[in-house]
């Protein structure tokens, strides 16, 4: 018995020789926001680790997907009765990243199975989860594709096909965009190799968005106390009120 295992650990060690592994870099792992931010761009790089020399047959190539917090998100449908716009459905959609990017070294469809996609939920359509919606809710696929038209039109959603650069099938690179609009919390970073549409490896880690200085203040402040920050906004307002008050008089008596 002893000597099968071992004869069986030698036809299999070729299979576990030539795995493919990621070894991934970043150009940051933490985006401050600020007052004055106005969005950040993560240089996202890397190499494919070998034991042995590089296969032949299907390219490698590489998918880059980072995305936001997720949460849930209430989708209302409208419709016009009697010549007045009116709230006529509405769907819960279980699960949607705040901000999804993916970039990928060709066309989408092209290096990945719809099987694989399923499986690992790398598309956008595939990262928002929808489980279900009432029996009376017609065309219920809908309110998922409305999330997506519409933060796909704000730039929170994005495919960006043939922006991996990949050299000698080793070393990879690309850059990701993030809007101004960043939902505070942890992105995750996900990257996958593939070889004829099926996932060889795959690598995951996670970039910190955090507001900082007089944005965290105020932000965890309305979070924590929201009674004074109430109190602090009203106060504010009525000495900004006050102020620009006695600034009209001054230059008006001048």
């Amino acid at each position: 018995m002893r000597y099968l295992f071992a004869f069986l650990m030698f036809l299999a060690s070729p299979l576990f020789a030539s795995e493919e592994e990621v070894v991934l870099g970043l150009s940051q792992d933490r985006v401050a926001i600020t007052a004055n931010f106005d969005g950040s761009e993560i240089l996202i790089f890397g190499a494919v680790k070998r034991e042995t020399p590089i296969p032949t047959g299907d390219p490698l190539e590489v998918i880059v997907a980072v995305s936001g917090p997720s949460h849930p998100v209430t989708v209302r449908r409208k419709e016009k009765k009697l010549g007045i716009w009116v709230n006529v459905d509405s769907v819960l959609v279980d699960s949607a990243p705040s901000f999804y990017a993916v970039a990928t070294s060709a066309p989408y469809g092209e290096i990945i199975s719809d099987t694989e996609d399923l499986r690992y939920r790398i598309s956008i359509e595939r990262a928002i989860r929808s489980v279900g919606a009432a029996m009376h809710i017609r065309e219920a696929q809908d309110f998922a594709e409305a999330v997506m038209r519409i933060r796909e039109n704000n730039g929170l959603y994005s495919i960006r096909e043939n922006t991996v650069a990949v050299d000698q099938q080793t070393l990879f690179r690309t850059a990701i965009k993030m809007p101004a609009d960043l939902t505070e919390g942890d992105y995750s970073a996900r990257i996958f190799l593939t070889r004829g549409g099926n996932v060889v490896s795959s690598y995951e880690t996670v970039i910190d968005v955090r507001k900082v200085g007089l944005e965290r203040f105020l932000y965890s402040m309305s979070r924590n106390q929201p009674f004074w920050y109430g109190i602090m906004s009203l106060a504010i307002a009525i000495a900004a009120g006050w102020g620009a008050s006695a600034a009209f008089r001054l230059l008006r008596n001048g």
